[in-house]
C-alpha cells in the first residue's frame, strides 16, 4: 500500500489546520515529523500535494479530492471505533437514527421517550438531518433508519409511508389573519413571507403549490428549517407556511396557527437500506412510530417499497 495510514492521518492534520506546526501539534508530534511524513508521501503517490511559498502552505487541487476520500475514510473509521465501544461497554447494543428537524420538536420525542422506558438497555444515537442527506447516511451505515417529513425516492432505499400530515400557516400574535379560521393562498401575498429556498424539496411544494394557485412566490426572508421560520414569525418579521408537526404539541410562544384552506399534503416515511436487514431494536422502534401515528390520527396504511 502506497497511501499508509500514518500518511493519511499526517495528511488529513494538515489539512485540517492549515499547517505542519498545528498538524504536529494536533497529532503530539515533531514538526520535521509531519513535514517527512507529508514529504515521503508525495513522493510514493507521485503528487504535489502543497504549493509552498515562504512557509504557506496552499492545498492543491488534488490534495482537496484526496483530502475527500480520507476524512470519509476517518468518518467510518470512528464509527467502527463507536460500534466496538459499544459492543464492550454495552451488550445489548445500540441503534443510530436520524429524522428530518421537524419531527425532532414534537412526534419523535414521545416515542422515544416511551421507547427507552421499554428498552432501557439500548444506547440510542440520534440527530436531525435534511432529506438531501438521508440516503447517504443510511447508505454510508451511519444511521440504520430514518424518520422523514417527506418521501424520498431512491433505488436503494427501502421506503414506508406510515403517517400523513399538511401544511399550515403561522402567524406572530394580533396579527390581521389572526381572526379568520382558515388562511388562503391569495391572502399571502399582502404580507412578508417567510419562505423555503427553492432548491429544497419544502420550498418546490410550496413553490409549486404557489404556482397551481397563480399565485407569485416572493420571499422576503429565506430559510431552510422550519425552526428559524417560527423564531422569525414570533419576532413579528412576516408570516410563513410550515409543516405542521414543527409547531405541534406546545407549540411556539407568541405564535399563531392557522389551517390552509388550499390542503397541500405530507407523507412521512421510515427509511432503511435495501442492503441491510433491519436489526431488532430498528424494528422495535420503527414498530412504535407507527402505532403513535395511529393513535394521534395521523396513521395510514401502506407497506415498505423498494424504490
Amino acid at each position: 500500500m502506497r497511501f499508509r495510514l500514518r500518511q493519511m492521518e499526517a495528511f488529513r492534520a494538515v489539512m485540517l489546520t492549515g499547517s505542519m506546526n498545528g498538524a504536529a501539534r494536533l497529532l503530539y508530534i515533531s514538526q520535521p515529523a509531519v513535514s517527512r511524513l507529508i514529504a515521503h508521501t508525495e513522493q510514493t503517490l507521485g503528487l504535489r500535494l502543497f504549493d509552498r511559498d515562504r512557509g504557506k502552505l496552499t492545498p492543491t487541487a488534488e490534495a482537496q479530492l484526496l483530502f475527500k476520500e480520507v476524512e470519509t475514510m476517518f468518518e467510518e473509521a470512528v464509527r467502527i471505533d463507536d460500534f466496538a465501544r459499544d459492543l464492550s461497554s454495552n451488550p445489548a447494543g445500540a441503534l443510530r437514527f436520524c429524522c428530518s428537524p421537524s419531527l425532532a420538536l414534537n412526534f419523535l420525542p414521545p416515542v422515544i421517550a416511551s421507547y427507552m422506558k421499554a428498552f432501557p438497555q439500548v444506547r440510542l444515537k440520534f440527530h436531525t438531518t435534511l432529506l438531501s442527506n438521508i440516503a447517504d447516511e443510511l447508505l454510508a451505515r451511519k444511521v440504520e433508519m430514518a424518520v422523514s417529513v417527506l418521501p424520498l425516492d431512491h433505488p436503494n432505499l427501502i421506503v414506508e409511508p406510515f403517517a400523513a400530515g399538511r401544511m399550515v400557516c403561522i402567524l406572530p400574535v394580533g396579527h390581521p389573519l389572526e381572526s379568520q379560521e382558515e388562511v388562503e393562498l391569495h391572502q399571502i401575498p399582502d404580507y412578508p413571507l417567510i419562505g423555503y429556498a427553492r432548491n429544497i424539496p419544502f420550498g418546490r411544494i410550496m413553490s409549486g403549490a404557489f404556482e397551481r394557485a397563480g399565485i407569485p412566490w416572493r420571499v422576503a426572508v429565506e430559510i431552510v428549517r422550519a425552526e428559524s421560520a417560527c423564531a422569525f414569525v414570533r419576532e413579528g418579521i412576516g408570516i410563513a407556511i410550515v409543516d405542521e408537526f414543527s409547531v405541534a404539541g406546545h407549540g411556539w410562544a407568541g405564535v399563531v396557527v392557522k389551517p390552509l384552506r388550499e390542503e397541500i399534503p405530507l407523507t412521512l416515511s421510515l427509511l432503511r437500506s435495501r442492503f441491510d436487514r433491519p436489526s431488532s431494536h430498528a424494528q422495535s422502534l420503527a414498530r412504535m412510530i407507527r402505532e403513535h401515528a395511529k393513535r394521534t390520527g395521523r396513521g395510514i396504511g401502506g407497506h415498505a417499497a423498494e424504490r
